[in-house]
C-alpha cells in the first residue's frame, strides 16, 4: 500500500475516496472510487489532487492489493452507475445485479401477473352474473378500474424518486395490493358480503337479486386498494429490473437491450395461466377459489421478491423530478418575455461540484424546445421558481419532448381495453362448445392474446433482432419509434377484422331468427380468435416498444416517472374507451337502433369496430407526424460520462 500523498487532504468533505493506479498507466493515471457515486473516474496525475480534494480520507492501494478483491475491505470490481446496496454501501458487479438478481423480480412478476389478470380478464363476467350490470356500465366499471390501475404508477414513481427509493416504495405497495386482494376474496366468498342465487334453477344472468349498497362498496373498496398498491409496484419493479444492468459495462449494457423483452415474456407466463386455468375455476368451480388463488400468488411472489434483496443493485432517490420539471415551466411562463442569449454559456448553470454533492450529471445545452431556455435566463432573481440551471432546463426537455409520442399510445390503449371487455361480451353470445362436456370461458379467448404475445416476444428477439441489426447496424434492429409504429398498424388491421367477425356474427344471428338477449348464436366462439391472436402481435411491438422508450428516454433521476409515462398511456387508455363506449352508446340510442346495447344480438357492434378502427387509423397518422419531428437523446459513453463527473 502507498503513503497517502499530504495533497490529498487539503479539503475536507464526508467522502472517503480510494484510489488505484490503473496499470496500463502506472503511476502517471489513476481510478478514483467514491462512496457517493460507486464509480471509478479515470484521472491523470495532474488532476488527482483536484478530485481528492473534495475527499476527507484517501486510501490509495496498489495494483497488486487490488488484485486480491474485495476481501477485508479492499477494493474490488465495483458497479460504476452510482448503484449501492440498501445500506448505501457501494455494490461489487461480480456478486449483485445482472440475471441473478432479475431471476427474482422476474420470478415476483410472473405471479404478481397471475394476481392481477386473475382479477381483470374475468371482470366484466362478475359484474354482469353476480352484480346483474349492463353492458355498457359492466364495461365501463372494468374499464375505470384498469385505468385506475394504471394512473396510480404516477404517484409510485413519484414518492420513489422523491423519498423512499424503489425498494421501499414497492415493499409498501406490496402490502397494501395483497390487503386488497384479500378483501377481494373475502367478499366474493362470504355470502353477506354479495348477492345470493336465486334458485330454482334460475340463471345468474337471469337472477335480479340486485347487490345492496353495501356489498357493492366494499367489492369496489377492494378493488381500488388493489388499485393503490399496484400504483407502487408497477412502476418499480420493472425500473428495479433495468438497474440491475450496468450501462457502464458494455456486456451488462448489452443484456439490458434483452431485458424488457424477457420482462414481457415473464409477463405473459403469468398472465397465460390466469386466462386459462383461473378463469375455468373462475366460471366452474366458484369465485371464492377461483380468486382465493390468485391472492395465494401475489403473496407468494412478494416472498420470493424478498429472498433476492441481497443480490440487488440500488439508485438512491435523486429528489421530486415532477418539483424540477414544474420550476421550469413555471419559470419560463413567468420570464416569457425574456431574450435568450446566443451563447449558451451565458444561462445559469451550478458548478460541477454541485451536481458531485447530489450524484447528478450535468447535461449539456441543446436546441429542442429552445422556448424553455428562458427558465435558464439570469433576471436578477435566484428563485428557483424564476431561475432553473441548463441541466434541469434539459432534463424537463427530454421529458416534455416526449408527451406527443406519449399521446399517439391513448388510441392504442383504447384498443387494448377492448379485450377485457367488448371482445369478451361477443363470446358470450356464440357457440363455446369444444366437446359435448367442455365449453370455453368467454375470457378464456385472452390466452390466445397471450400466447401470440409469447410466440412473437421469442421470434423478435431470437431471430429478428439479430438479421436486422447486421443490416442497419442499431444494437435493437430496427429503432422503438419504428417496433412501436408497426404496431400501430396492426392495431388498425386488428378492429377491422373485429368489424367483419361482428358482422358475420349478426348475419348468422338474422339468417336463424336469433334476437333474444340470451340465445346463443350457432357460430363457434373461435371466429373471434383472429383479433384475439393479433392484439398479442401487436403487445409484442407497442407495448414493449412503449415501455423500453419512455424508460430509455427519460433522463437520470426520472426514470421511474418515465416508466410510468407508458403505464399513464394504459390507464388514459382505458378511461378513454370508459368515455367513447358511453358516448357511442348514448349518441346511437338517441338516433335509432344503438350500436352498444345489454342484447348483442340487436346491437350494431360492427359499427362501433368500424368506428375504432377509423379511430386507430387517424392516430397512426398522427403518430407518424410526431415520429418523424423527433429527436432521440444522444447516447453518452461511459468515458465521456465520466469526464462530467467530479466525485
Amino acid at each position: 500500500m502507498f503513503l497517502v500523498p499530504p495533497w490529498a487532504l487539503t479539503r475536507a468533505s464526508i467522502y472517503t475516496c480510494k484510489i488505484k493506479p490503473i496499470r496500463e498507466g502506472g503511476l502517471n493515471e489513476f481510478s478514483v472510487f467514491t462512496r457517493k457515486r460507486s464509480r471509478w473516474l479515470s484521472v491523470s496525475r495532474a488532476d488527482v489532487n483536484d478530485v481528492c480534494s473534495l475527499c476527507a480520507e484517501v486510501i490509495l492501494f496498489s495494483t497488486k492489493m487490488e488484485d486480491r478483491g474485495p476481501a477485508g475491505g479492499g477494493m474490488g470490481d465495483y458497479t460504476k452507475d452510482g448503484t449501492v446496496d440498501l445500506k448505501g454501501r457501494p455494490v461489487l458487479r461480480s456478486s449483485t445485479g445482472k440475471w441473478k438478481a432479475c431471476y427474482f423480480i422476474v420470478g415476483y412478476e410472473i405471479f404478481e401477473r397471475m394476481a392481477y389478470y386473475g382479477i381483470a380478464s374475468n371482470l366484466v363476467i362478475y359484474l354482469t352474473n353476480k352484480l346483474h350490470e349492463g353492458t355498457v356500465e359492466s364495461a365501463n366499471n372494468v374499464t375505470n378500474w384498469i385505468g385506475t390501475v394504471w394512473m396510480t404508477p404516477l404517484i409510485g414513481a413519484y414518492f420513489a424518486d422523491a423519498y423512499l427509493g424503489r425498494y421501499w416504495t414497492f415493499m409498501i405497495a406490496s402490502s397494501i395490493y395483497l390487503t386488497g386482494m384479500v378483501l377481494l376474496t373475502f367478499v366474493v366468498s362470504l355470502s353477506a358480503l354479495h348477492p345470493g342465487s336465486c334458485g330454482n334453477g334460475v340463471k345468474e344472468q337471469d337472477c335480479d337479486k340486485k347487490a345492496s349498497t353495501l356489498q357493492i362498496g366494499i367489492f369496489y373498496l377492494a378493488l381500488y386498494i388493489i388499485a393503490i398498491g399496484t400504483g407502487g409496484t408497477k412502476p418499480n419493479i420493472s425500473t428495479m429490473g433495468a438497474d440491475q444492468f450496468d450501462d457502464y459495462e458494455p456486456k451488462e449494457r448489452l443484456q439490458k437491450l434483452s431485458f424488457f423483452n424477457w420482462w414481457v415474456f415473464s409477463i405473459l407466463v403469468g398472465t397465460l395461466f390466469s386466462n386459462t386455468f383461473l378463469i375455468y375455476i373462475q366460471d366452474n368451480v366458484g369465485w371464492a377459489v377461483g380468486y382465493a388463488l390468485p391472492t395465494a400468488g401475489l403473496a407468494v411472489s412478494i416472498v420470493v421478491f424478498i429472498f433476492g434483496t441481497r443480490y440487488y443493485r440500488h439508485k438512491l432517490p435523486p429528489g421530486s423530478p415532477l418539483t424540477r420539471m414544474a420550476r421550469v415551466l413555471v419559470a419560463t411562463v413567468r420570464k416569457w418575455g425574456a431574450v435568450v442569449p446566443n451563447d449558451p454559456k451565458q444561462l445559469y448553470e451550478l458548478p460541477l461540484d454541485e451536481y458531485s454533492s447530489s450524484g447528478q450529471f450535468r447535461l449539456d445545452h441543446s436546441s429542442c424546445l429552445s422556448f424553455l431556455d428562458k427558465a435558464a435566463v439570469q433576471t436578477g432573481s435566484s428563485s428557483p421558481w424564476m431561475l432553473s440551471p441548463v441541466t434541469q432546463v434539459e432534463q424537463t426537455k427530454q421529458m416534455v419532448k416526449m408527451i406527443p409520442i406519449l399521446a399517439a399510445t391513448f388510441v392504442p390503449s383504447t384498443m387494448v381495453a377492448q379485450t377485457h371487455t367488448l371482445f369478451i361480451k361477443q363470446g358470450t353470445t356464440l357457440d363455446r362448445a369444444i366437446s359435448s362436456h367442455f365449453k370455453i370461458p368467454p375470457a378464456c379467448l385472452s390466452a390466445f392474446t397471450t400466447i401470440f404475445m409469447l410466440i412473437t416476444v421469442v421470434i423478435y428477439d431470437r431471430l429478428f433482432v439479430p438479421f436486422a441489426r447486421r443490416r442497419t447496424k442499431n444494437p435493437r434492429g430496427i429503432s422503438l419509434l419504428q417496433r412501436m409504429g408497426t404496431g400501430l398498424v396492426i392495431h388498425v388491421l386488428i378492429m377491422a377484422m373485429a368489424f367483419l367477425a361482428e358482422r358475420r356474427r349478426l348475419s348468422v344471428a338474422r339468417e336463424n331468427g336469433i334476437y333474444g338477449k340470451d340465445e346463443t348464436v350457432p357460430l363457434s366462439i373461435f371466429i373471434l380468435l383472429p383479433q384475439f391472436g393479433l392484439m398479442g402481435v401487436a403487445d409484442n411491438f407497442v407495448e414493449v416498444a412503449k415501455l423500453e422508450f419512455f424508460y430509455d428516454q427519460a433522463p437520470e433521476g426520472m426514470k421511474s416517472i418515465g416508466t410510468a409515462y407508458s403505464m399513464l398511456s394504459l390507464g388514459i387508455g382505458y378511461f378513454l374507451s370508459s368515455l367513447v363506449v358511453s358516448t357511442v352508446a348514448d349518441v346511437s340510442k338517441r338516433n335509432g337502433r344503438g350500436w352498444i346495447m345489454n342484447n348483442l344480438n340487436v346491437s350494431h357492434l360492427d359499427y362501433y369496430y368500424a368506428f375504432c378502427a377509423l379511430l386507430s387509423f387517424l392516430n397512426l397518422v398522427f403518430f407518424l407526424i410526431v415520429a418523424k419531428f423527433f429527436v432521440y437523446n444522444v447516447e453518452v459513453s461511459s468515458q465521456e460520462a465520466e469526464s462530467k463527473l467530479i466525485e
